[in-house]
């Protein structure tokens, strides 16, 4: 049977709700909860609009760093980027891994980089010069422990974060990352913050601390997006930053 039509064939089979089991950090350990292909469909559909607003279209290229385990997210990212037909090379975001960070640089020369750790960003810095090679990048989404090591090499990157089972993506206006309101509940007690699932999401999520030192900013943001944004402590940007 030719390939064509062992796919046909596939498509045509009986496919599970489920796709992820996530399993994610919180105040109290380790918290778990399901993800469906619907859920996740949508969750693709906001993260496609928000890469969008970064500028990202059809011909560029884009070099995303993500671990295997974050496939919750990473999945989404991918898809966003296949949605825009944006041609993307794919390095795994922890430090042993760097050198391939540095060669899909080289040779993507990409319009955004997104995903970038503090542990990818060590391991460069001891046969490159940060700054040199990111600040010609016109999109540098980038996690909260490597925000601080970006802007103290005059780098303005934006902030892409796991807010437990959530994505969190800054748009270029900087001020807070975006969570997707349709999908996600974000709340903050005593400067942690928490998520819950949405209310027309399938997969059953309480009210969870996260850990996380940060605050919530509601209000239409400058970008036009009525999502709230939350400002992370750790990312360097003191949760007391402007609204």
């Amino acid at each position: 049977m030719a390939r064509a039509d062992t796919l046909a064939r596939a498509r045509t089979l009986q496919r599970p709700e489920l796709a992820y089991l996530v399993r994610f950090p919180t105040a109290a350990g380790i918290g778990e909860t399901d993800l469906t292909w619907a859920e996740l469909a949508r969750d693709t559909e906001w993260a496609t609009a928000r890469l969008r607003e970064h500028g990202l279209a059809a011909g560029q290229r884009a070099l995303l760093t993500t671990s295997g385990f974050e496939g919750f997210w990473g999945h989404t990212v991918i898809g966003a980027l296949r949605t825009l037909k944006v041609t993307y090379g794919i390095a795994e975001a922890m430090g042993w891994d760097h050198r391939r960070t540095a060669v899909f640089h080289r040779e993507l020369t990409p319009h955004a980089v997104i995903g970038l750790s503090a542990e990818t960003l060590e391991g460069l810095a001891g046969s490159a010069d940060i700054g040199e090679m990111f600040r010609p990048t016109p999109v540098v989404l980038a996690r909260p422990a490597a925000l601080p090591l970006l802007n103290g090499v005059g780098i303005a990157a934006c902030l892409i974060s796991a807010l437990g089972p959530a994505l969190a993506l800054e748009c270029p206006e900087r001020r807070g990352a975006h969570v997707n309101a349709a999908e996600w509940r974000v709340d903050e007690r005593d400067g942690q913050l928490s998520v819950a699932a949405g209310e027309g999401r399938a997969s059953v999520l309480p009210p969870t601390p996260l850990g996380i030192p940060g605050r919530v900013v509601t209000g239409r943001c400058a970008c036009g997006s009525d999502d709230p944004r939350v400002l992370l402590a750790e990312a360097g940007r003191p949760s007391s930053s402007r609204s």
